[in-house]
């Protein structure tokens, strides 16, 4: 697991782009041996010159800035019990963040960074902070309503890693399913992680029918462009594991 940083160090990482409206997300790397495993974090406008950020990373001057023209860091998402490299020092960088956290992540994100809530407190009725079903509250998620269509941003309950970088990052990404040959929920996540298969199965098929759904934003890997199919596809994979 990567250290908890205690200095503004930034790691190899992309420019943001635009993905939607008021929607920045950014590609970089954890630096491991032989290969870096990729990570993203995604930046979410909200009313009132407010912005949410998920799953922070520390990034470079310039990138920085973009995120604070969109508006004012005020909610620092830490959206599992293991995003929290960069929690340290963005909290640190904005003294008034609040920090976000699933229900079942507060203690050990509560190590790092004092917890200000487990549950929706964005105030934005487009933006909706959720925690995944069948993890024991342990993983959360964002569902952002924008006017061309729904983004989901999910966490590591889904991988996409469709282009590791150094073998010993392809090796990883292979060995623990982290989707280099598709989207898929990554083996570990699925035995640690997961506790109620059906009932995480049962919300992606619910999410399958949910009106104007467009991408699915992952924390490991590519955003998604067929969220129905995938969805659909990892929820059957689900319940056939869950039957066998």
């Amino acid at each position: 697991m990567p250290a908890i940083l205690e200095t503004w160090e930034v790691q190899p990482h992309e420019d943001l782009i635009e993905i939607d409206d008021g929607i920045l997300t950014v590609a970089g790397d954890i630096v491991m041996p032989l290969g870096n495993f990729p990570r993203r974090m995604t930046v979410v406008r909200l009313t009132g010159d407010r912005t949410a950020i998920w799953s922070a990373m520390a990034l470079n001057p310039s990138e920085m800035a973009r995120i604070e023209a969109m508006g004012r860091p005020s909610f620092l998402i830490v959206p599992n019990d293991f995003h929290r490299m960069d929690a340290k020092i963005w909290k640190g960088r904005y003294p008034e963040i609040k920090v976000v956290t699933p229900p079942g992540a507060r203690a050990r994100v509560a190590e790092i960074v004092p917890v200000d809530a487990t549950s929706d407190i964005l105030g934005d009725p487009d933006v909706q902070f959720v925690t995944m079903p069948g993890t024991e509250e342990h993983e959360g998620a964002l569902i952002i309503r924008r006017s061309g269509g729904v983004t989901l941003v999910i966490n590591d309950v889904i991988g996409n890693v469709r282009h590791p970088r150094g073998i010993g990052a392809h090796i990883l990404a292979r060995l623990m399913g982290f989707g280099v040959s598709g989207p898929r929920v990554p083996r570990p996540v699925k035995f640690r992680m997961i506790k109620d298969r059906s009932a995480l199965a049962a919300q992606f098929s619910a999410w399958v029918d949910m009106d104007g759904l467009r991408r699915i934003i992952v924390s490991h890997g590519e955003p998604i462009s067929n969220p129905r199919d995938v969805l659909r596809d990892l929820a059957g994979q689900l319940t056939q594991a869950q039957g066998g």
